[in-house]
C-alpha cells in the first residue's frame, strides 16, 4: 500500500482518483520493497526498455484503451 500511495499515477491495476492519467516521464520505473533487520524501506529502479536481442523489437509505452 506505501508503494501504490508514493505513484503520483494511474497505470494498470493501479488506479487513482486524484491521479487519473499515467505520467511516463517521471513513472516509468519499478517500485521495490526491500526488508533487513526489521526494516522496511522502498526504492526505485527503471524500466529497460530495450529487447535482449535483435529478433525482437521494442516499442514505446501506450496507455491501454478499452
Amino acid at each position: 500500500m506505501h508503494s501504490a500511495e508514493l505513484i503520483k499515477e494511474s497505470r494498470g491495476a493501479l488506479a487513482r482518483e486524484d491521479f487519473t492519467t499515467r505520467d511516463d516521464a517521471n513513472w516509468m520505473k519499478h517500485a521495490l520493497g526491500y526488508w533487513e533487520n526489521e526494516k522496511v524501506w522502498l526504492d526505485y529502479r527503471p524500466v529497460h526498455m530495450n529487447t535482449l536481442d535483435d529478433e525482437v523489437e521494442s516499442f514505446p509505452p501506450k496507455a491501454r484503451v478499452y
